[in-house]
């Protein structure tokens, strides 16, 4: 299916959005140019966490993931130690893979190098698209690629500043999420509202 249609409001959205979870999310965030480092640290540990999982799964679970990981600042998840990822473990709130995890506090801390040398993951992550979001035009799902060169370039540069889970696929992830491509369809009622959110 490419487009989804609401038959209480006739609103047309990207076909991914069926569940309200989704629905609100693709409304209200997916697509829209982000520049919060906090914000952008919690897509990275998020998209992580969704590999081999739904979507649906990880905004199920993105609360607990919030308190779990001290609202996503990565200075604090830089510091889990030992007790702190058994807790973390344990948490029935969160994707409990020991890998991911230890992922996302290795992440952490390969982000504040990245704040320290660039000034900003922001400044650091946008360079690939060159500060402004790529607006595509798809008109189908199909058409929606998994990587592109941009994303390509961004992974093999997290993967040489020590950041693991962070594959093109993540990566193009990452970008649609946060604005970097549009990646509504052209039929969506968000294709031009995110575009006047810059």
């Amino acid at each position: 299916m490419s487009k989804m249609c609401d038959p209480q409001n006739k609103i047309v959205r990207c076909g991914w959005a069926v569940a309200p979870n989704m629905m609100e999310y693709h409304d209200t965030e997916w697509g829209v140019p982000l520049h919060d480092e906090h914000r952008l640290f919690e897509f990275l540990v998020l998209e992580g966490a969704q590999a081999g999982l739904s979507w649906q799964t990880i905004l199920n679970k993105r609360p607990a993931y919030r308190q779990a990981f001290a609202n996503f600042d990565p200075a604090k998840v830089a510091r889990l130690g030992p007790k702190q990822v058994a807790a973390l473990l344990a948490n029935p709130g969160i994707v409990r893979n020991r890998l991911k995890i230890a992922s996302a506090i290795q992440n952490a801390r390969a982000f504040l190098r990245i704040q320290e040398h660039y000034g900003s993951f922001d400044a650091f992550s946008w360079q690939f698209v060159a500060g402004r979001p790529i607006i595509n035009a798809w008109r189908t799902m199909k058409e929606i690629p998994a990587t592109s060169p941009q994303s390509d370039a961004m992974s093999k540069a997290l993967k040489q500043a020590g950041f693991n889970f962070v594959g093109s696929t993540i990566c193009y992830a990452h970008m649609q999420a946060t604005g970097m491509v549009n990646d509504h369809l052209v039929s969506c009622h968000r294709y031009h509202a995110v575009g006047k959110a810059e």
